[in-house]
């Protein structure tokens, strides 16, 4: 038999259980649908204002942080963007699509 004090046992016991009490709610927390939901809020909020960043520097036009308060028309008042290049890659883009799915329909018919 071990030469374990049983006041000893019994304080070891309570540190397990109080170190296993913080893993279960920290483990519940991680899982908890309102931290799920929080987490990808910020994700997307994140990729958003990237993909904000990039299409502005594509356009040339820097961003600029919009006050809610601001009039919503006024958004663009200084510096209005050239929307031609970015229309004319989406034509682009669905003409190349268009001319894939046609050439795949054609193939599968022979």
């Amino acid at each position: 038999m071990a030469d374990t004090d049983p006041d000893e046992l019994e304080r070891q016991i309570a540190r397990t259980r109080t170190e296993l009490a913080h893993t279960v709610d920290a483990i519940a927390d991680r899982v908890s649908p309102k931290r799920v939901a929080e987490r990808t809020v910020a994700d997307v909020r994140s990729r958003a204002e990237h993909f904000v960043a990039s299409v502005g520097d594509a356009l040339g036009v820097t961003p600029r942080p919009v006050d809610y308060t601001d009039n919503p028309d006024g958004v663009w008042e200084e510096e209005r963007p050239d929307l031609g290049p970015v229309l004319i890659g989406v034509g682009a883009v669905l003409v190349v699509g268009a001319a894939i799915v046609l050439w795949r329909r054609r193939r599968r018919r022979r």
